[in-house]
């Protein structure tokens, strides 16, 4: 028999070391490395078995040009939020990890994707939760329309929850035996961090078993193609718990975040390999569960009775969905010596900028103002177009003049003044029409320069009023005169 390979890890961030150390090299942690078993005797069998085929398959290299290229089946589900931040649907074979904060409603996305499946087979994984308590779960989920039908008519009572299977387990040597009798068309796992497999000699979370049962998975699910979703915990930091290889070895990871004083949720993509990584879908916590927010701009725009001061709305794009949110600045005398510098969703170090340029350029005394800002809705945006409308709420908020609640803003401000184009106006501008709004400013450079350039903004076929600028100046001179 084979002796057992022994290394040591560090709990914080998965660093190996063939020996104790006592402070970690690479996140400069004390007391983290444990000890753990890597390789258990010769004798052992391997998890998940590969099948003939592809064990005796050996792989040579082809050149480029002689691989042909077939489109990835895509299996569509019923919520068209998750459709889009998977880049289309779900890809036959994936792992995809989802995190987020306790409570924020990711094993309630989870749940609810698997029992609105009809027509697949799902199987939902879960070691943190009894199944009577999915089941209680599962009651919630469904809306009182949905109770009222099921109570006049039989076979809706019969359909409910039909092809959603439940499996309390956290070993996943029987998770695997389970797998194999079922052979479901998606697996949901709730959550890795609560596997534990009996090839690693340590506690279930540690990071030598997180990253065991995930390339158990990762094999299950390149083999067999079929979907895995993982939900995975975070740390303090905001960060996936775990080992930082185990973001490298799925193929999606979605982030689920929001305010719990809030009832919107969040989906954001992080990285996907089959489809934009900039994609954002849009949620309503209710007490049946989450309803997908088809349109995000109507529920980021408050309605006002009475014009204020230092509220504009910006338009911004999400991945490939152009949104209009509300802005807000508060600007202040400073009550103490040192002014405050306040931005909630948005950069902070960007906001001083803009702040030295309003002082700089436009001559507005700032320095010992307390300046606040607020993105509404609970997002966080890093779109620089959203600068114009931000520096037109700072200005209106020192000078205690409102703007019209039907202005728009889209454009991009340098350090010199000047308005730089922004990507995909048009979209920008064909959402602020559809909503109502009588005039939008954007930046000159986006206008064309030749009568050759084809690539450039053609007006003519908006209603809006679009203002064109170049400089900060303009627009300061057009709303405040």
């Amino acid at each position: 028999m084979a002796k057992s390979k022994i290394a040591y890890f560090c709990q914080s961030c998965g660093y190996e070391s063939a020996k104790w150390l006592g402070k970690c090299p690479s996140c400069q942690q004390w007391n983290t490395f444990v000890e753990e078993i890597l390789e258990k005797s010769s004798a052992s069998v391997p998890n998940w078995k590969a099948s003939p085929a592809s064990s005796q398959r050996a792989n040579k290299p082809v050149e480029v040009a002689d691989i042909t290229f077939k489109e990835e089946h895509r299996l569509l589900t019923p919520d068209k939020e998750f459709n889009r931040v998977l880049g289309g649907g779900i890809v036959a074979g994936s792992l995809v990890l989802i995190g987020g904060e306790p409570g924020i409603g990711k094993s309630t996305l989870m749940l609810q994707l698997a029992l609105n499946m009809p027509n697949v087979k799902v199987l939902y994984v879960s070691g943190e939760e009894s199944d009577h308590q999915i089941k209680m779960r599962a009651e919630r989920l469904v809306s009182l329309e949905t109770h009222e039908a099921r109570a006049r008519n039989k076979e809706l009572k019969e359909e409910f929850g039909k092809g959603c299977f439940i499996l309390t387990e956290t070993s996943t040597q029987n998770i695997f035996k389970q797998i194999e009798e079922l052979q479901p068309d998606i697996l949901v796992i709730d959550s890795i961090q609560t596997l534990h497999s009996s090839h690693v000699e340590s506690t279930p979370g540690s990071v030598s078993q997180v990253r065991e049962c995930t390339a158990e998975l990762l094999r299950f699910a390149k083999e067999t193609s079929t979907p895995v979703f993982l939900i995975g915990h975070i740390t303090k930091d905001g960060m996936i718990a775990g080992p930082k290889i185990l973001e490298h070895m799925v193929d999606t990871v979605l982030q689920f975040e929001g305010d719990r004083h809030h009832v919107y949720r969040i989906l954001r993509t992080i990285k996907n390999r089959f489809g934009s990584s900039s994609e954002l879908g849009i949620y309503e916590m209710l007490g049946e569960g989450l309803r997908e927010v088809s349109n995000p701009s109507e529920i980021l725009l408050s309605q006002r009775d009475e014009p204020l001061s230092g509220v504009t709305i910006s338009a911004t794009l999400e991945g490939m969905r152009p949104m209009l949110i509300e802005t807000q600045a508060l600007v202040s005398t400073s009550a103490y010596g040192t002014p405050q510098r306040t931005a909630t969703g948005f950069d902070t170090k960007r906001m001083s900028m803009l702040l030295a340029v309003l002082e700089k350029r436009c001559g507005f005394r700032l320095g010992a103002k307390d300046v606040f800002l607020n993105i509404t809705g609970g997002i966080r945006v890093e779109d620089p177009a959203i600068d114009l409308g931000l520096a037109a709420a700072i200005i209106s908020s020192h000078e205690d003049i409102p703007i019209p609640s039907k202005t728009c803003f889209a454009g991009e401000i340098g350090l010199s003044g000047e308005i730089r184009a922004v990507n995909r106006v048009e979209q920008r501008i064909a959402e602020a029409q559809k909503l109502g709004f009588d005039q939008i400013f954007i930046s000159k450079y986006n206008m064309p320069t030749a009568a050759k350039d084809k690539k450039r903004l053609d007006l003519s076929r908006y209603t809006i009023d679009v203002k064109v600028v170049g400089r900060i100046e303009e627009v300061f001179g057009l709303l405040f005169g």
